[in-house]
């Protein structure tokens, strides 16, 4: 079997895979937000937090909720690494310095999983698992609850309550995300994956010194590293790493991971607005930019340009000869068009058009399908300047969901778009202009550049990989980085939550002759465009500097 063949195979399994469980998770996610039921560990929770998960919030309320508890994590978990070396379970491991503890903080608890350090030779089994893998939960629990809160906002009317924020998050946590990975880890596990607490082995010689290896609760905060698309690897390698990943049919296993729940919320979206064809337009959007960026990325690496790559039989460079060029090109396009930043290969050794497309599938808003969560608010808010865009062109109100989109929603709509891109671009620049953040780069010219702009693409996108050339681990990148996490984090939330509150105040709209059928696949191709060109508008210089530079060039 070639090795295009193999990939495409795989390819067609992933999707059989994840349209086997789109229903089914689906419809279970939108009963759980849409209970009035508690479980009797989630009421032990809420009696020891001091929250009654019966109050109904309108956005403001619901926004502090947010905010608060995710400062509670930022700073509990600083608190964590800084006091490490008088933890115990620490493995011998001092405690992290206080830029990196900030980055460390910031990218875990804004769903970022960001990593400036190696993981094997910093954090201990303590910090591993008390800490990290904790807010691999909880962050991802947080962005699924304030995508509800922006379904509630259009399935209620004539008020402004989005239910209960610590009832949305902790049931995501026990009755999402908890069984989810339990079951994954013990896949994992059977499959070769490593669990236990051990300390430090030396296995045997290595280029006349000798290598040393940690062992960790690896399968577990495997799993959840995926299904919550969090990120971060146990390992420094992430998931190249063989006790993370170690079989090609793991592999595959944590792709399916990390997009099951973003491709399900649609059908969650759309029976909670009472009506699946809505879900199934999200989707199919989703869906075709998916499949075209895996389509694209497979190809540009099994170009063969060059003899070297012609006699390997594609670009293998930074890929793992156990999963190959077809299995790595479609984890790079479902990691980073999730908000996931797992990597089973290194991006920077991809061809020059491989980097872009990974770069550009960040800058979409990794909305197809995006984080868990952050992919449905993000692609809802698309959906809205896509009406907005065909409501100009006939000249009508532009209308979604039987909601008027008037000027306060077009206004936070817009705010939520230009966000991530402002930090994206000051950031790069900054970088660049300033004389010592260069001296990170490994390479220069284009290929150096690209590796300072995916830097902050990655973080301001809460996405977390790597290009895996920038040496980020100074002070400067520590804490413009971790800065950029926090704010393309919770800035957008802001403008989602307040967005939410505006539509839950509406009376529905009555559909008449000229109502655009938000279902068909009209509105499909209409959305698909938007996300496109608005992208291309906002990055296409940026890119030309970088990876399309280097990929004509070569």
């Amino acid at each position: 079997m070639g090795p295009v063949l193999a990939g495409v195979l795989q390819l067609l399994a992933l999707i059989g895979a994840l349209a086997l469980c789109y229903i089914p998770l689906g419809n279970y996610m939108a009963k759980v937000y849409s209970s009035d039921r508690h479980w009797r560990v989630e009421k032990w929770i809420y009696k020891g937090i001091g929250a009654n998960p019966d109050t109904e919030m309108r956005w403001p309320a619901y926004l502090r909720g947010v905010l608060a508890f995710s400062a509670v994590g930022v700073l509990f978990l600083y608190l964590l690494q800084r006091l490490q070396g008088v933890l115990p379970g620490s493995l011998g491991f001092s405690s992290i310095d206080p830029d990196q503890a900030f980055n460390t903080a910031a990218s875990f608890v804004t769903n970022t999983n960001w990593q400036s350090y190696y993981g094997e030779q910093a954090m201990g089994h303590v910090v591993q698992t008390a800490g990290l893998a904790v807010q691999n939960f909880v962050s991802a629990a947080v962005g699924i609850a304030v995508a509800v809160a922006l379904v509630r906002g259009f399935a209620r009317s004539r008020t402004g309550e989005l239910g209960n924020f610590w009832s949305d998050m902790v049931r995501g946590v026990t009755r999402i995300l908890l069984p989810g990975a339990f079951v994954a880890a013990i896949v994992l596990v059977a499959c070769g994956a490593i669990q236990n607490f051990s300390g430090i082995h030396e296995v045997g010689q290595f280029m006349g010194g000798s290598q040393q290896w940690n062992g960790g609760a690896v399968a577990s905060q495997e799993a959840i590293k995926e299904l919550g698309t969090n990120g971060g690897g146990y390992f420094n390698a992430n998931s190249a790493h063989p006790f993370e990943n170690p079989t090609p049919f793991t592999n595959l296993f944590e792709i399916f991971l990390l997009l099951v729940i973003p491709f399900a919320l649609t059908r969650t979206f759309g029976v909670m607005v009472g009506s699946v064809k809505q879900g199934y337009a999200i989707l199919a959007t989703m869906a075709t930019i998916w499949l075209g960026f895996t389509a694209l990325m497979m190809w540009t690496e099994f170009a063969h340009h060059g003899p070297a790559l012609q006699i390997a039989g594609g670009a293998y460079e930074g890929k793992e000869v156990r999963f190959g060029v077809g299995s790595s090109s479609i984890f790079a396009v479902a990691t980073t068009l999730t908000s996931t930043g797992a990597v089973d290969s290194f991006h920077s050794s991809f061809t020059g058009l491989g980097g872009g497309i990974t770069m550009l599938g960040m800058m979409l808003g990794e909305i197809t399908p995006g984080g868990t969560g952050s992919g449905l608010y993000g692609i809802l808010i698309m959906a809205i300047i896509a009406v907005f865009i065909a409501g100009l062109m006939v000249g009508r109100t532009p209308e979604y969901l039987g909601k008027k989109i008037g000027t306060r929603e077009i206004k936070l709509a817009a705010c939520y778009i230009l966000i991530t891109p402002a930090l994206v671009l000051v950031f790069t620049a900054a970088a660049m202009a300033l004389p010592t953040p260069g001296h990170s780069m490994t390479n220069s010219g284009a290929h150096g550049f690209s590796e300072i702009l995916y830097a902050y693409t990655s973080a301001s996108n809460n996405n977390g990989s790597a290009f895996a050339g920038l040496n980020a681990d100074t002070q400067w990148f520590n804490s413009t980085l971790g800065l950029a996490m926090i704010l393309g984090r919770f800035l957008p939330m802001i403008f989602v939550l307040a967005l939410a509150g505006s539509l839950a105040e509406q009376k529905p709209v009555p559909v008449t002759a000229g109502t655009l059928r938000t279902e068909k696949p009209l509105f499909t191709g209409l959305l698909v465009g938007a996300i496109l060109i608005i992208t291309g508008l906002t990055y296409f210089p940026a890119l030309a500097l970088g990876p399309l530079a280097e990929g004509l060039a070569s």
